[in-house]
This record gives C-alpha cells, structure tokens and sequence, in this order.
C-alpha cells in the first residue's frame, strides 16, 4: 500500500533549503506558479527565488508543490553571420 503524498505545506515545510521547487497558489482572479530555489521559511510563507525576483507566498495559499530537476544549462547565445 502506498503512503499519501504529504500536503503541499507539508512538503514546503520538511524541504532543505535550496532544494528547487515549483509552487502552485492562489492569487486574485486564479492561480500562479512560481520555479525556483526554496530559500526561506517563516510566520506560515516560504521564499522561492525565482529568476526574475524571490516570491513570498503564504503557505494557506498553495495548492501544489514539488521538487524538480536542476534547471538545463543556458544555451550560448548565437552570433550572428554578416
């Protein structure tokens, strides 16, 4: 018999800092995602750096979250031929 998946918060509570995650939570008008590096935790949010900025998100506001995979090296950028 399979264990049930922990809650998100859950999740986001037991994770190591630094691990990467993306979060699903509610935001007006629906839901977001944020990508990123898990980097804080406190009063009932976590911190996910993302690339553009770090996201607070109130925990009772997620609705899924997940570790993922490193992200893929960034590909060089091609130069143009004149």
């Amino acid at each position: 018999m399979n264990s049930p998946l922990p809650l998100p918060q859950q999740f986001l509570s037991d994770a190591p800092l630094g691990t990467r995650v993306v979060v699903r939570y509610r935001v007006d008008g629906g839901l977001t995602d944020a990508l990123g590096e898990l980097v804080g935790r406190a009063g009932g949010e976590c911190t996910v750096r993302t690339r553009r900025s770090d996201v607070v998100i109130a925990l009772p506001l997620v609705v899924a979250a997940k570790a993922v995979p490193p992200a893929p090296p960034r590909r060089a950028q091609r130069l143009e031929a004149s």
